[in-house]
């Protein structure tokens, strides 16, 4: 194809960070395959060959879109291969500018179509103007000579002689130092007034630029200048203060820090990491900041508590006393506790013993740490783990960081000052994590055996010793510790404690603490057995007894006021707990004693201990629809949805209707609305709740229940069985059903809760029918017309007192 005569087709070579001009000359060294066969393919020709900047100097295949698009066309007068390399050096000479069109070819090498620019006609209208732009621009040019490095005398002289306002700006853009892109914006001008005049712009910020630099470069002397004074005048000082403090100076210091280190009789390499930080601080300026970065590193990693130890009290029966005097019951808790220390006294050298605490709040978890630090005779520290985001408070900072510090672990052994105390990690359960890192995983090392006695804190830098520690970590919710951590602890569950329990502790422990510090020792005190036990049931209600320990402090308050007053010993009594504490806040759970229809009492666990569950049915006519109502959650859904398909698979056993599902309009509500509610344990409840509602049957009220329930019947076992048969046992329920499966955890049901409450375990739903309804003996559904439950053993249902 004929090509027009200003358009040409030639090989290109792409330029990292490289502007070439016309009428310039200059070597550079070629290094791509496509570059290099450009070049060949030049030589081999017309010996013309398209030089352009491409925009990203990274790219090593850079397409049309990368490319700038104006270049200029240049003759190759010489290639050499470079000795021991496999790159060439160029030499080419700048003929015209022109405009990049389209790239041809691709391989062996890119051969590009161009369009040649040359530099338009001024008009004589700004032939002034030019004239003024190239004085102007000769004259920035003067400037930069005298600010910037020494420039060759021909090059000055050659920039006074040119006229030409293109030749000009292109003639000094090449010869000195601008960035790429830079240069390029004057290549792309065409016009010669535009160029000459993008360079004035260029140059004056260029000579603006160098004056800056300039006097930074004087200051930065003057600083060199005034630290070489600095050093001598110190050095003066330091012989000075060598003299006046009789002979002790900075030698000394770091002469006590070696002293120090050759005495803790630490592992050779954390002896050798100190003994270089000491060389270290010995070579710095005492005033430097440096200096006193260094010397508060070596004074943490000394203040430590390297290989000191406090003698272990292994005497069981004295710890079994500690323990007894200032726990009542957690007998679970207590034996684990002795076992572990008769496990030490066989083995003094055993490690990796990490107890988890686990139960709700108040029930004692932290002060139970507390008492086996006592009965050991163990220093005690505690750190909180609550809302902890960052790596760092656990391992620390580097030390390289403004205000860095060891992370809590080892400030921890630095407080108590041994290496075998009993830390007690509180809130395992609450760590956080975000972009500064996972604590937890931190952790991780921390609580390993087989690793912590070698554990490195990003700030000392050095292995320390954390196998002898005794960690207690305490937790409120088990599924929130990450499996990796939970797998390197001993889980030990503290259940919530029952009424006789809180009775005894409020009686024992709370009392007599409350009404000490609020100084009423001796007769000027005192609470009846009848206004406690009012306080447990009418004032608050938890798993633990912090709050009844709120409410005794407050009743102390009130008793303290009138003492004050003169009133002498005070006696406070059931009866006087409204106008101390103000009216009840919760009333009795007891349930309705009436047996009523689609009325039925289940059980929920929660944090803080288990709840009566109530579910109420209310069929009405209607088109089928059913609704969902108590802030139920979609595992709580679910389940009313598979009893209600479970119950019309049988509809014809309980004489339902069967079409029930689409003229009868079901609505079913659990009480207490704001409260969240969810879970699959619920199941039997719901179901039973609706047989009772759509058959007019009568459910028992003195029972409860609690199960999962499947589309064929099955009654599937549940978690949280201790809090649920605790909250039973609360609201005066004698009989519970359970499922069949669960029946091997009565024995971690406590024992008063065991006494007083029936079990029933179940393996169907008809076994919970036969169990709930009072109608025609119970027996709602015949062992002959249940074809669903076929698979199932149905016997009788087993009762367990």
């Amino acid at each position: 194809m004929k090509k027009e005569a200003h358009i040409l087709e030639m090989p290109l070579v792409a330029l990292r960070g490289l502007v070439v001009f016309p009428d310039s000359r200059i070597h550079f060294d070629v290094g791509r395959e496509k570059s290099i066969a450009a070049l060949k393919a030049a030589i081999g020709g017309s010996q013309e060959v398209f030089l352009v900047a491409q925009r990203d100097v990274s790219s090593d295949d850079p397409k049309l879109e990368e490319l700038y698009n104006i270049g200029v066309i240049a003759t190759v007068k010489q290639v050499l291969r470079l000795p021991n390399s496999e790159n060439f050096r160029v030499y080419v000479e700048g003929l015209q500018r022109a405009q990049l069109l389209e790239i041809v070819q691709e391989k062996p090498y890119y051969k590009g179509c161009v369009r040649v620019k040359k530099d338009t006609t001024v008009r004589a209208q700004d032939k002034n103007t030019l004239e003024a732009l190239v004085r102007k621009a000769k004259d920035v040019f003067e400037q930069y000579a005298q600010i910037a490095a020494q420039l060759p005398p021909d090059m000055i002289l050659s920039v006074l002689k040119l006229e030409d306002a293109g030749q000009l700006a292109d003639y000094i853009a090449s010869n000195i130092p601008l960035e790429y892109e830079s240069r390029q914006q004057i290549l792309n001008e065409i016009k010669p007034l535009k160029r000459i005049e993008r360079l004035c712009v260029i140059l004056s910020h260029e000579c603006e630029v160098l004056r800056i630099e300039s006097v930074i470069s004087k200051k930065v002397q003057e600083q060199l200048d005034e630290n070489q004074r600095e050093y001598y005048l110190r050095e003066q000082i330091k012989a000075i203060s060598s003299e006046l403090n009789d002979g002790f100076g900075s030698e000394e210091e770091i002469e006590q820090f070696r002293e120090q280190i050759e005495e803790l009789n630490l592992s050779e390499e954390a002896r050798a990491k100190l003994m270089r930080e000491c060389d270290r601080l010995e070579r710095m300026a005492p005033q430097s900041p440096e200096s006193t970065v260094s010397r508060v590193y070596l004074e943490t990693c000394l203040s430590l508590p390297w290989n000191k130890l406090t003698k272990d009290k292994l005497d069981l029966k004295a710890a079994r006393r500690v323990l007894d005097n200032d726990h009542y019951g957690l007998e679970k808790v207590k034996d684990r506790i002795i076992e572990m220390l008769a496990v030490r006294k066989l083995s003094p050298h055993i490690k990796g013993q990490i107890i988890c605490l686990i139960g709700p709040p108040g029930v004692g978890k932290t002060s139970v740490a507390r008492s086996i630090a006592r009965a050991m005779g163990r220093k005690y520290i505690r750190i909180s783990l609550g809302g902890i985001h960052d790596e760092a408070e656990i391992r620390g900072h580097r030390k390289t960081y403004i205000g860095s510090m060891p992370g809590r672990i080892i400030n921890a052994m630095n407080t108590v000052g041994t290496s075998n105390p009993l830390i007690l990690l509180d809130e395992v359960d609450k760590l956080c994590s975000d972009f500064r890192g996972d604590p937890a995983s931190a952790l991780l090392e921390v609580m390993d055996g087989e690793q912590n006695f070698a554990f490195r804190d990003h700030y000392i830098e050095i292995p320390f010793d954390l196998s002898r520690v005794l960690f207690i970590t305490t937790a409120n919710d088990k599924s929130t510790i990450p499996a990796p951590l939970l797998d390197r602890m001993e889980v030990s569950e503290i259940e919530s404690y029952t009424h006789e329990e809180k009775f005894n502790i409020a009686k024992r422990h709370l009392v007599p603490k409350q009404i000490k510090r609020h100084g009423l020792t001796g007769n000027g005190l005192r609470i009846s057995d009848k206004a406690i036990r009012t306080m447990i049931d009418g004032y608050t209600r938890e798993s633990g007894v912090r709050k009844l320990e709120q409410t005794i402090a407050s009743v102390c308050r009130k008793a303290a006021v009138k003492v004050a007053d003169g009133a002498g010993r005070v006696t406070v009594k059931a009866a006087d707990l409204q106008e101390l504490l103000g009216p009840v806040k919760f009333k009795s759970e007891n349930f309705s004693e009436r047996n009523e229809i689609g009325s039925v009492n289940g059980l929920a666990w929660t944090p803080v201990g288990g709840e009566m569950l109530k579910i109420e049915v209310a069929v009405m006519e209607g088109s089928g629809k059913l609704e969902l109502t108590g802030s139920l959650g979609d595992v709580m859904k679910e389940s009313a949805k598979a009893a209600l398909s479970f119950i019309r698979t049988i509809a014809d056993t309980l004489n339902i209707d069967k079409e029930f599902h689409k003229n009868k309009d079901i609505h079913i509500h659990v009480p207490e609305g704001a409260v969240p509610k969810d879970g699959p344990s619920a199941g039997v409840t719901i179901a039973t709740a609706l047989a009772s509602a759509l058959s007019g049957t009568p459910v028992r009220c003195d029972l409860a229940m609690t199960g999962e329930i499947t589309l064929r019947g099955r009654v599937l076992p549940i978690g949280g069985l201790n809090e649920k048969t605790m909250a039973a046992y609360r609201a005066g329920i004698k009989t519970v059903i359970i499922p069949k499966e669960n029946e091997s955890d009565l024995v971690k049901v406590d024992k008063t809760v065991r006494a007083v409450l029936e079990f029933i375990t179940v393996n169907s739903i008809d076994e919970v029918f036969n169990a709930a309804f009072l109608e025609k003996g119970g027996n709602m559904i015949s062992d002959d017309s249940l074809p669903l439950l076929e698979h199932i053993d149905r016997k009788r249902p087993t009762i367990t007192q």
